[in-house]
């Protein structure tokens, strides 16, 4: 990878673990591997089995209550598997808390903004852009050397981001005060700030007018250039079909498609999970 966040380019994270090549060249980032998630007699996932690939912009879809949202909060440690793994940079993940899972380049934004509403832009960026500092108490409570040096690097990368992501000319105003669409941005600009190398997207298009959903696609687009993996949970298909490299596609918890986008548009079980109707029924 390149150097932090310069574009921001994301740098392979101290002592990850080397990733092998598969046979087609592709490296897995991300493994699923048939993992089920009980919440007492209800199962959330269902056996789902999937990998993410470095380099790629997957989508991960399906009817609310799918179970996608349940997926991301599985993968980054919120919730804890019932049965199965799942690998991150080939180390199992499982079990790990959240923070530790952060350090490890996976970083992501959720359904409902979290923000710190009276921060500034320009803040809010510096606290995910603190995920990586090494200062000690006594370092920064007596401001020695390496603390002033972590928060004038920090600085930087957050005024980077604000740039990159379209608002740099909202830097200085509170996140409350912020259009909904700079909201998103924002937080996306926050996640960024913790340097990862797989960048998981929860519903990022909410609320957006068809503007807003172009620029939108033109920005994740520019995070995967920049050499960031993309996993992205999205009810918009016209977004997801026309920015995806390939979809994953969940229903009532199980994985029933998994393939190119215009694969995954023209299988049978999708267009019955969509319309609610049987598979017989679906020509």
């Amino acid at each position: 990878m390149g150097e932090t966040v310069q574009q921001p380019t994301v740098p392979e994270q101290a002592g990850a673990p080397a990733v092998e090549s598969t046979a087609g060249g592709r490296e897995p980032l991300l493994e699923v591997d048939h993992v089920t998630l009980r919440f007492g007699g209800v199962v959330a996932l269902d056996d789902v089995d999937f990998t993410l690939y470095k380099g790629e912009i997957l989508g991960l879809i399906g009817p609310n209550g799918a179970g996608k949202t349940t997926c991301f909060n599985a993968m980054t440690g919120i919730y804890q598997p019932s049965q199965g793994e799942i690998r991150f940079r080939g180390q199992r993940i499982t079990g790990k808390k959240k923070h530790h899972i952060t350090k490890m380049g996976m970083a992501r934004t959720f359904q409902n903004i979290r923000l710190f509403p009276e921060m500034t832009a320009l803040e809010n960026i510096q606290v995910g852009a603190d995920a990586h500092h090494k200062t000690s108490v006594i370092s920064a409570l007596f401001r020695l050397p390496r603390h002033r040096r972590e928060e004038r690097d920090g600085l930087e990368k957050a005024k980077r981001l604000l740039d990159f992501v379209g608002i740099s000319d909202r830097m200085h105003d509170a996140a409350r005060n912020l259009s909904y669409g700079e909201q998103r941005r924002l937080e996306i600009a926050r996640a960024l700030a913790t340097d990862p190398v797989l960048l998981c997207l929860d519903e990022p298009a909410a609320g957006f007018n068809p503007a807003e959903k172009e620029e939108l696609l033109q920005l994740i687009r520019k995070i995967r250039d920049q050499g960031v993996t993309v996993l992205l949970i999205e009810h918009d298909m016209r977004l997801v079909m026309g920015v995806t490299d390939r979809i994953v596609v969940l229903e009532f918890g199980k994985k029933i498609a998994d393939g190119l986008p215009a694969e995954v548009r023209e299988d049978h079980r999708v267009i019955a999970a969509y319309l609610g109707v049987p598979d017989d029924d679906v020509a």
